[in-house]
């Protein structure tokens, strides 16, 4: 029994208590310290979900394929993501409709703060902090090259600042739908990836993802400004109650704070949007530069494929000798 006790600390989310509902007790949950315990043993279970996928899928896929060692690593983590966003965006899909928060978008910020948890809110955001965190081990784990563990580690970086913000803000609603816009254009992005690394030729995959990165990023954006420029100030609940586990909330309520937060949204947003623009700049400018040279080639080869003049007469010997066999240069003549 004691170590069952000690299991369920490991394996399900602490710290319920039950909020009095119009149809009796309803059980919720809050966030406490005992969280970090829960998230370590999830972390274990995605080293190994990670492992399973590597091992089953994309060596065998890796194997047809013969890439490239640069190659190879980006297709690995495209391939990752793949199932790690379709997993997330069927899971955050499911919770957002059956919570009510996109037929209800009120609910984003009535009775805020929103320190109480369903169960699966609180299990969602626990394991996807415990996949990100177990990102970290993996760039040592899959000899990820020097060069992209940069980029990597601000990729992490900004997705558990984002998750975990979201959830000591008892912003999980608004979490919710922007986790779900934002991991919609990742798996566009990276679904695109697999399909130009097994066809070099097939982008059309990446056009889809272009326009469903513009419409996220605009929804995003009108969210943001939406729940924390209009709808948190006419929230009067925001004290700070360390007994409910409400910590941070508090912050919201004055407005400095908030037009801080909504300003630093705004530069990240146009900082990203300047980075989109200049990719699609890029990738328009290596479509033009290869189209133009397969045209040039193109040209090269027809002008060798035509047949050269030659001159009347016919070739014998490499000498033109005229019609009648005779050389058509003249003879000199020998002095008598």
């Amino acid at each position: 029994q004691v170590t069952a006790k000690t299991a369920f600390l490991f394996i399900l989310p602490q710290y319920n208590v039950s909020v009095p509902a119009a149809d009796g007790e309803l059980v919720q949950y809050h966030y406490g310290l005992k969280d970090l315990v829960t998230i370590l043993f999830y972390i274990f279970i995605a080293i190994i979900l990670h492992a399973v996928v590597q091992e089953y899928a994309l060596d065998k896929i890796n194997r047809r394929l013969h890439l490239s060692k640069v190659k190879h690593s980006k297709f690995n983590e495209s391939g990752q993501l793949v199932a790690f966003h379709l997993t997330s965006l069927i899971w955050c899909l499911y919770v957002v409709v059956t919570e009510g928060y996109i037929s209800n978008p009120r609910s984003l910020w009535e009775n805020y703060p929103h320190v109480y948890l369903p169960f699966q809110v609180k299990f969602f955001y626990l394991c996807q902090l415990a996949y990100w965190l177990h990102a970290l081990p993996e760039l040592y784990f899959q000899k990820v090259r020097k060069e992209d563990i940069p980029r990597q580690l601000q990729c992490i970086a900004l997705y558990l600042a984002h998750i975990a913000g979201a959830y000591l803000l008892n912003l999980t609603r608004l979490g919710l739908i922007l986790l779900l816009l934002q991991y919609l254009a990742e798996f566009f992005f990276h679904m695109a990836r697999l399909v130009y690394f097994t066809d070099e030729n097939n982008e059309k995959l990446f056009n889809v993802w272009a326009v469903v990165f513009v419409v996220t990023k605009l929804f995003t954006l009108t969210l943001y400004i939406l729940v924390i420029g209009f709808g948190l100030p006419r929230v009067e609940n925001q004290a700070l109650e360390p007994e409910r586990g409400n910590l941070f909330s508090f912050l919201f309520n004055h407005i400095l704070f908030r037009m801080s937060v909504l300003l630093l949204v705004c530069l990240f947003q146009a900082l990203v949007m300047w980075r989109f623009i200049h990719f699609q700049l890029r990738r328009w400018r290596e479509y033009w530069h290869e189209q133009s040279s397969r045209k040039r080639a193109a040209a090269c080869a027809k002008q060798q494929a035509k047949p050269l003049k030659r001159d009347s007469g016919y070739h014998e010997n490499g000498v033109v000798k005229a019609e009648n066999g005779t050389s058509p240069r003249t003879k000199k003549l020998k002095s008598p």
